[in-house]
């Protein structure tokens, strides 16, 4: 079993709440430290699920506040 490098999951959900304060590269910290916690096997499916979901409703938050009417996807 090998330690992990991301924070605790714990710690990435808090985060991840903090994310509309932070700035561009604190944002970018806290969404790559959620995706290595989802990917972490070893972390609880019910958590990994938990913190999708945060990080899920994040980025439609994020989608809605930057996008405007000359963006097109």
């Amino acid at each position: 079993m090998t330690l992990p490098t991301h924070p605790s999951p714990d710690k990435v959900y808090e985060n991840l709440e903090k994310l509309d304060q932070a700035d561009t590269a604190q944002s970018a910290e806290y969404r790559q430290d959620a995706v290595e916690v989802l990917a972490d096997l070893e972390v609880d499916i019910e958590v990994r699920q938990e913190i999708a979901d945060r990080l899920d409703d994040a980025n439609h938050l994020m989608t809605l506040n930057n996008v405007d009417g000359e963006d097109s996807y």
